[in-house]
């Protein structure tokens, strides 16, 4: 069976053998919105748990707008104007909006990817900065956390007479669902916060995890410290594969995100009777499966599907390689992912993106890794406690000659944003 896997921009075809495929899971499908710039409009006007924004806007002086970096495809173009209109008409001047690119730990959008975050005429016409996670002097210590974390965010943002976030609500492999909180924490917080919240205290916990939001210690823990300098108003939508829009979500940081991430529970989970012992799965695409450090969100989200010991087979462009210099440095200098963990389990000890690589010691513990790129050599992959493979194919025949002929496969074509919600006990 032909099937096509969100790989880059153009997507990645591949013959899967029909005795061995179980099953292909995807989203289930919900209408785009028509007109989605005037549902924009109302949705601001009536938010959940809010007044409407034009209310929240009257007598401000100034504004900051916290939108998604370029790992996430959301549709701020639709999504902005409104927004800036409204400010706007409430008698905030442009010069006094700041729109922050939520950048948590990532390296900072420049030149054309402004043009493609937010457009052409928005980038000219408005300050759009990044969030820099370590310098000091652009953050503002707000105190201590429930949990014991410190807590430093953007100035731009907590300086702010009115403050929005703009997100998208989608699987998240540690906090459940991305959007809402997330776009504080740790999209503009400062790295020692982010340190001490994505840290294994947090994430060993079995309800960090892709879906969980109940007694999630990572969303509990994010919800905490946003409300220490909380958004006016929360503006989330979340798409359908085609990145259309397809539910828009205003209001209270809490009240309007859970609304988002019930709808988004609906059409993002897939069933399934029983763990397969190959699993071909995605980082979804661009923008998502720009490196490696991003692509370890669709082997993590594979193993509900897999069988212990099984094998997922995960096609990533890469087209940035590996990530961050901090990320490729800490991953190619472990040679054992289990001291890893064990050693930043200890009190005190503090890594740039240990996160991702505990994460990734997460799959790699659970089940055989190929990951199948045209952005890193292989002889790179093969540090990184994963088997390069030419083709899907190529890594599909290699996986059936360890687990047999009649070994079960099935296929996650968008990668982390379809849920695996098995059946079995």
């Amino acid at each position: 069976m032909l099937v096509r896997f969100d790989y880059g921009k153009s997507g990645l075809m591949a013959d899967l053998p029909d005795k061995n495929l179980i099953g292909v899971l995807g989203i289930k499908a919900a209408p785009p919105i028509a007109n989605a710039a005037d549902a924009v409009n109302s949705a601001l006007l009536t938010p959940v748990g809010t007044a409407p924004l034009p209310l929240l806007a009257a007598g401000k002086r100034s504004a900051c707008i916290v939108i998604c970096d370029i790992t996430r495809p959301v549709p701020n173009k639709t999504l902005l104007p409104p927004v800036l209109r409204i400010l706007e008409e409430a008698g905030i001047t442009r010069d006094a909006i700041t729109i922050l690119i939520a950048t948590g730990t990532h390296r900072p959008n420049l030149g054309a990817e402004l043009d493609q975050l937010v457009g052409e005429d928005i980038a000219a016409a408005y300050k759009v900065v990044n969030h820099h996670c370590k310098r000091g002097d652009e953050q503002v210590y707000l105190g201590v956390s429930p949990e014991g974390v410190p807590v430093y965010l953007d100035r731009d943002y907590c300086e702010a007479e009115l403050r929005i976030t703009i997100g998208l609500i989608e699987p998240h492999f540690m906090a459940g669902y991305s959007g809402g909180r997330k776009l504080i924490m740790p999209g503009i917080a400062a790295f020692e916060t982010i340190q001490n919240w994505h840290c294994p205290r947090f994430l060993e916990s079995p309800l960090a995890a892709a879906g969980v939001v109940d007694k999630n210690p990572v969303h509990s823990e994010s919800v905490a410290i946003a409300k220490m300098c909380s958004p006016d108003i929360i503006l989330d939508v979340t798409l359908d594969e085609n990145n259309c829009i397809t539910g828009i979500f205003a209001g209270d940081l809490e009240q309007a995100w859970l609304e988002g991430v019930r709808f988004a529970a609906e059409h993002n989970s897939a069933l399934i009777s029983r763990r397969a012992d190959i699993v071909v799965t995605s980082c979804a695409g661009s923008p998502l499966d720009a490196t490696f450090y991003q692509a370890v969100k669709g082997m993590v989200g594979a193993i509900p599907a897999v069988k212990q010991g099984g094998t997922i087979i995960i096609a990533a462009e890469c087209e940035e390689g590996l990530g961050s210099p901090d990320f490729a440095s800490l991953l190619l200098d472990t040679d054992d992912l289990d001291a890893f963990v064990r050693h930043i389990s200890q009190p005190g000890i503090f890594l740039s993106e240990e996160w991702e690589v505990e994460e990734l010691a997460k799959a790699v513990n659970h089940a055989s890794i190929t990951c199948v790129t045209s952005g890193i050599v292989p002889e790179t992959l093969a540090r990184c406690f994963v088997s390069p493979a030419r083709s899907i194919e190529e890594a599909v025949e290699s996986a059936l000659m360890k687990h047999g002929d009649m070994a079960t496969i099935l296929a996650i074509p968008r990668g982390p944003y379809v849920i695996p919600r098995p059946l079995y006990v």
